[in-house]
């Protein structure tokens, strides 16, 4: 797990916070060579004018949860195709392989909402039995899709921040850097105290903590690494338990300004039953094609 995590660091060059301010809270909306003539004006004839408040942690989270939660943002999201592919490995407890399971996904996204089509298992098309089984999930899924009433939920796998999400946990903004040459704020969090646990999710969820990058431009999330800090029991214990888990999420943005989920990796440690768990996962996407440009 350690060597995961080192891998997975994100590569990153600090910039001055002063001018990564100027950059973001003064960008000119003139034409190019009327606000260079003004900026040369401001520097001969007098002081810079004083720095813009920075946000907060609390601000920048905020605005992510706005932009993720916005019906209207999720509505403007051209529609998109894409091919996702994941692995799942079973391993003993020594770590060797004792089972895998690798599957191929045709992926369609439109207003936000994903539709996953199963085109592969185990590197093998699927059997009639198992065409026919995809089949009726696409066609529930579809169902789902059109019955969806604008603005709310469906099946939204790119829009995860959610206001009750993030009032679980206190964050902390570590620095400002540049990210995939993007300027990014770095926030850690860590779950508050006394939390109440209405849901079995909510054992889990509970037990977050970790580091989150946020686009200063869009307020998307960039990239994510989480870790679970203590054991959670599965109903008291009699299911199971998840004893360690990290998790780590690379986002992608196309040229257009839409952001998908990218590379990820999981690993997770516990219990099932009377039986150890340990498993380790990877999911991949790839191929992105926005579908109302290649039907003209």
């Amino acid at each position: 797990m350690a060597g995961l995590r080192q891998s997975s660091s994100p590569p990153c060059k600090l910039i001055p916070t002063g001018a990564f301010y100027a950059r973001m809270k003064n960008m000119p909306r003139g034409p190019v060579p009327v606000w260079i003539g003004l900026l040369v004006l401001g520097l001969s004839s007098g002081p810079a004018a004083p720095a813009l408040t920075p946000l907060s942690a609390d601000d920048i989270i905020q605005k992510a949860v706005q932009r993720a939660e916005s019906p209207e943002a999720r509505e403007a999201r051209p529609p998109y195709r894409y091919t996702k592919h994941t692995v799942t490995d079973e391993l003993d407890s020594q770590g060797r392989l004792k089972d895998r399971k690798e599957k191929l996904y045709e992926v369609q996204v439109e207003s936000g909402r994903s539709l996953l089509k199963l085109v592969q298992l185990n590197g093998q098309p699927l059997s009639a039995e198992e065409k026919k089984k995809q089949d009726a999930q696409d066609l529930a899924a579809r169902q789902k899709m059109t019955d969806t009433k604008s603005g709310s939920k469906g099946d939204e796998r790119e829009n995860f921040l959610t206001r009750e999400l993030v009032a679980k946990y206190r964050f902390k903004l570590i620095r400002e850097l540049q990210l995939n040459g993007r300027d990014t704020y770095e926030l850690a969090f860590e779950p508050l105290p006394n939390l109440s646990e209405n849901h079995l999710t909510d054992r889990f969820l509970n037990q977050l903590a970790g580091t989150v990058w946020i686009d200063a431009q869009e307020f998307e999330i960039a990239r994510a690494e989480i870790h679970l800090q203590g054991e959670v029991a599965l109903w008291g214990g009699m299911v199971g338990t998840l004893t360690q888990c990290s998790y780590t999420l690379g986002r992608v943005r196309q040229p257009d300004g839409t952001w998908f989920n990218g590379l990820s990796h999981g690993f997770f440690q516990g219990r099932k039953l009377l039986e150890p768990m340990l498993i380790r996962t990877r999911s991949e996407a790839t191929d992105f094609q926005r579908l109302d440009l290649a039907l003209k």
